[in-house]
């Protein structure tokens, strides 16, 4: 192997394990953004979505301050748990001390200058977290892996390491990594919250046929982690755009098959149940079966009809608080009756343009036939 060779090889090995480390960090802050989302659109539901948080002692105010508290912690949980996965126990408590840190707020001048840090600063937001977490992650697993006195050994995972990372990293955090991240985020929030017309149509239909393309891929994971991470901000349009986009390719499917049954083999039927409640689950991996089966005409039709879900969704403003949960959530969303009607529109599109590009499965099975009689004479 040539060093170019083994130098690819080595740089796709670390993108796969950073990869896995983020999404380490997702799978633990999910519970924390579904408690989160969904006690905050209760404490709304039952209080006045205004005055919630002046009614003290009203149970909606009551559930409006568990649902702060789940997406308060939901930013350090990832940022602590990324740490984790690099660098094991070790690293857990500096990547949530100095996570938490970096969300506290920057005083940001109008110049563009950033002085310090204070609650009612520009936070650096879910992508604070993903910085923080790695970068604490790394200087962890390095003094781990330094050779140290056996005296000493017992003290390193619990108190030498996260002292020293935390010691080492919180000024380069709140002076280096902080300002530019807490920029970054507020550009961004402001952005998405600023969408109007084209550009929501636009990053609908991008984070639509993201979600389809891959069918809980690396491709569709980073549209999910962008609009979970949105949550914390109070922006719930794009989770519902990816939410829509990711039911439909597997209900999509089924009903195409259920419409034109002798375009997929036999077997496919049953799945085609199972899809139907596993794309109200929001489990888009259930569309897989049929795009392993036929990839150039299955792979078009989930990306068009997700695309057109997910940017019908934005343009209409329909927004949704909790990260996951599929139907069973809908009530949670703004407009509910919307977000079904989206769910259903990509749904049939995906239905009619597979049903148009797939053959009879027959014809499909005799055409190889054919051509692999003719390859072998």
């Amino acid at each position: 192997m040539s060093s170019a060779d083994r130098a690819e090889s080595a740089l796709r090995s670390h993108v796969t394990s950073v990869k896995e480390d983020l999404m380490t960090g997702v799978s633990f802050m999910i519970p924390f953004v579904t408690i989160g989302g969904i006690f905050l659109a209760l404490g709304f539901a039952v209080g006045d979505t205004v005055e919630v948080f002046n009614n003290t002692g009203s149970v909606g105010w009551y559930l409006a301050q568990i649902g702060v508290a789940g997406l308060t912690l939901m930013v350090p949980v990832l940022g602590a748990y990324i740490a984790y996965a690099i660098a094991d126990r070790p690293g857990l408590a500096p990547g949530f001390v100095l996570t938490w840190i970096i969300q506290q707020g920057a005083i940001v001048t109008e110049a563009g200058q950033v002085l310090g840090f204070n609650a009612d600063g520009a936070t650096a937001g879910y992508l604070g977290a993903l910085v923080v977490g790695l970068v604490a992650g790394y200087v962890a697993r390095w003094f781990k892996n330094r050779d140290v006195p056996q005296a000493i050994q017992p003290m390193m995972p619990v108190l030498l390491i996260p002292v020293a990372t935390t010691a080492v990293l919180a000024p380069i955090v709140l002076f280096v990594i902080g300002a530019p991240v807490a920029l970054a985020n507020q550009a961004l929030t402001a952005f998405l919250e600023g969408m109007r017309g084209s550009q929501a149509l636009f990053v609908g239909a991008i984070l639509g046929a993201m979600m389809a393309f891959d069918m809980g891929g690396p491709v569709n994971k980073v549209a999910y982690v962008f609009s979970v991470g949105l949550v914390s901000e109070g922006i719930y349009e794009p989770m519902a755009a990816v939410m829509i986009a990711g039911m439909i390719p597997p209900i999509g499917l089924a009903l195409s098959n259920f419409i034109a049954p002798h375009k997929y083999a036999e077997e496919m039927y049953q799945n085609a149940k199972n899809g139907i409640i596993l794309g109200f689950s929001f489990i888009t991996e259930g569309a897989i079966p049929y795009a392993a089966a036929d990839p150039l005409r299955v792979i078009p039709s989930i990306v068009a009809g997700s695309a057109v879900g997910g940017a019908l969704s934005m343009a209409l403003g329909v927004g949704m608080r909790a990260p996951h949960g599929g139907i069973f959530v809908i009530p949670l969303s703004n407009q509910p009756f919307v977000f079904l009607g989206c769910i259903i529109l990509g749904s049939l599109i995906t239905a009619a343009i597979a049903t148009l590009l797939k053959g009879d499965f027959e014809e499909e099975a005799g055409t190889t036939t054919q051509a692999a009689a003719g390859a072998s004479d």
